[in-house]
């Protein structure tokens, strides 16, 4: 029992006063004579027991009464809570994401938590609902109900810890408050296990719904199995999260036309083969049919006309590998003598390559450090008689020099299976290599930079400095059989490639995307991506004769975009949603000890409810008080 006035318990010690006047008599009695002594001894006996007793249950009554009134006017309740001033914070979470598409015993598990919040929570009770995309702060159920029944699905879920920590910073900062955290959702298994710390601040309450089947399939991912000059094979990844089905139909679209379909049966990772004309524009889906979830039934994809990376050789030495690396159909391709370079040639491109120069004229370097500055790349293939004090002022400012040459054999043996560069050409890391060789090299010193080719002693034969790479070594055949190598295809191509990176089939929301498009802009003009009526500018970057752009939390729709220069379209670019939830499998909170789980959103709102409620007791004690009063007066009446 508690008392919303505690301090006028003190009034207790009033209770002395009729002990007091009972304990010390006052009155003053008379004697009297009579002739019978005997019999008024007898009586006098009788009258002071009675009169004893009577004083005494009109003390209790009196002490009662008194202390039933104090009691009253202190009044006392009973609660769960600690105080009854105590305000209370409510803040609950509402998971929309992804995997709340599954269906639960009375349909999908987001909509029906909606439902029984919107049903238990009364209308006018203030407090702050949030979910993964959306915040409502001090507000009241009746004043979100419609935002709540047209609540979306979103792709960009918060990892348990950023809910937990968001959770407390919606909080206020009173420390007095009763702060209770609701949060209903699958509570599926991710990176991070969910694990909240005991706070003594604030109580956690959790509700996980459950959905009937955990069984799904999905569209997992795409990729180009095999490319010849008149078709390209695709192949989709077709992820069942459950017991095999069969007789599973796999359908590819273009431009929303069936252009081909197939029928799987479907284990675990299943592929679905399609072949395409290699001339076609795609603006492409990957469709299946599941009941379950939605989101991740279709993937998009586009394959647009290929842009030609522009390259730029300078040469003082044969180029005649270089030409057949960089073949007409993915690349243009010019070659000058550095006695005949137009120097406003150099900014039109996306790769020049500086072949085995003796000198770096200060001219040149100078355009050349303008030209990497905007996104362009370099490549250095120094000469056996290279001008030493030029190639290191040029490579001054990213971090690297030449030292003097150094004329001993050397093998290169080390090769960088992880670098950009090699990441997709080798299976696996190769024992039985045929490495190449140099006869002389100039030792590379540098700061921060990158080694996707090493010699046998560790030192670099090919480093990556910013958006330079250098050669330590003299590439022709009397100094170096690299040009002989498997390796020389591979490098220069991917260097050549990563000039102008173009669009992937797809990308995926949530994650950092860059991407360059090959166009001209002029002052001010920006690119946007659309899809529909939905617009939106990108994080980009302008350099001569491209856009560099990075996207990460938009676009959050899943689609092909148009990429526009204004009114013009330039190509597509397709987003999906992350496939992580697609997996249903859901955390076991039973073994959580510093929260409280319930069955149902129902029965939870029903235990706070009960846990909040205020019994007041002080009626009974006004109650309780009269009763002593009328058993007093009945004491003074009838009792003789």
């Amino acid at each position: 029992m508690q008392f919303k006035h505690p301090e006028l318990l003190y009034a207790l010690l009033a209770l002395l006063i009729p002990i007091l006047i009972h304990l010390f008599q006052l009155r003053k009695f008379k004697k009297q004579s009579f002739t019978n002594v005997a019999f008024l001894k007898k009586v006098t006996s009788q009258t002071r027991k009675s009169s004893q007793l009577k004083k005494w249950l009109i003390l209790c009554t009196r002490m009662l009464l008194l202390a039933a009134l104090i009691i009253a006017f202190a009044q006392p309740f009973t609660s769960k809570t600690n105080k009854l001033n105590t305000k209370k914070e409510s803040v609950i979470y509402l998971d929309n994401s992804f995997s709340m598409q599954a269906n639960g015993q009375e349909g999908e598990l987001l909509k029906r938590a909606v439902q029984d919040v919107i049903k238990n929570v009364n209308e006018t009770e203030e407090l702050t609902l949030f979910t993964n995309n959306h915040t409502f702060k001090n507000t009241t159920i009746g004043a979100i109900k419609n935002e709540l029944l047209q609540l979306d699905y979103t792709s960009n879920q918060l990892n348990y810890d950023a809910l937990l920590l968001k959770a407390k910073n919606l909080f206020n900062n009173n420390s007095g408050h009763l702060k209770q955290l609701i949060l209903i959702s699958d509570f599926q298994t991710k990176e991070t296990r969910f694990n909240p710390i005991l706070d003594s601040l604030m109580s956690i309450h959790a509700v996980q719904l459950k959905p009937v089947n955990t069984n799904n399939f999905s569209v997992d991912s795409l990729y180009v199995s095999n490319k010849t000059p008149l078709n390209i094979e695709l192949t989709a990844i077709i992820s069942n999260q459950g017991t095999a089905i069969e007789n599973v139909p796999v359908s590819l679209f273009s431009n929303d036309n069936l252009i081909a379909k197939t029928v799987i049966d479907v284990e675990k990772d299943t592929p679905a083969n399609f072949t395409i004309n290699n001339e076609e524009k795609i603006i492409g889906e990957i469709v299946i049919d599941d009941d379950n979830l939605n989101f991740d039934n279709t993937l998009y994809f586009n394959i647009n006309k290929p842009n030609k990376t522009k390259v730029l050789v300078i040469n003082e030495n044969d180029d005649r590998f270089l030409k057949r690396i960089f073949t007409e159909e993915e690349f243009f391709f010019t070659s000058e003598a550095l006695s005949n370079l137009n120097y406003s040639d150099i900014e039109n491109q996306n790769l020049i390559v500086l072949n085995e120069l003796e000198d770096i004229p200060n001219s040149l370097s100078t355009a050349l450090k303008a030209f990497s500055e905007k996104g362009g790349f370099i490549v250095i293939i120094p000469s056996v008689k290279s001008n030493l004090q030029n190639y290191n002022n040029f490579l001054l400012p990213y971090n690297m020099r030449f030292d003097k040459l150094n004329t001993s054999e050397k093998r290169i043996t080390t090769i960088n299976y992880s670098h950009p560069l090699y990441k997709d050409v080798f299976n696996k890391q190769v024992s039985n290599f045929q490495y190449p060789k140099a006869e002389s090299y100039y030792p590379v010193l540098s700061q921060n930079s990158t080694t996707p080719l090493k010699f046998e002693d560790g030192k670099a034969f090919l480093s990556k400095s910013g958006q330079v790479y250098v050669f330590s070594a003299s590439l022709k055949t009397e100094n170096s059989n690299f040009k002989n190598s498997p390796l020389i295809v591979p490098t220069f191509y991917n260097i050549g490639k990563q000039s102008l990176k173009t669009s992937n089939l797809y990308y995926t929301i949530g994650e950092e995307n860059t991407f360059d498009i090959s166009v001209t802009l002029q002052q001010d003009d920006i690119l946007t991506l659309s899809l529909g009526e939905e617009s939106m500018i990108p994080q980009q970057q302008y350099f001569n004769n491209k856009v560099q752009v990075t996207t990460t939390e938009t676009p959050t729709r899943a689609g092909t975009y148009h990429v526009n220069n204004k009114t013009e379209l330039i190509e597509n670019i397709s987003f999906n949603y992350k496939r992580d939830e697609s997996i249903l499998q859901y955390q076991d909170l039973s073994a959580i000890k510093n929260i409280h789980v319930a069955q149902s959103v129902s029965n939870l709102f029903d235990t706070l409810k009960s846990d909040s409620k205020i019994n007041e007791l002080w009626k009974w004690f006004v109650i309780f008080a009269l009763g002593f009063l009328a058993i007093e007066m009945l004491i003074l009446k009838y009792f003789k």
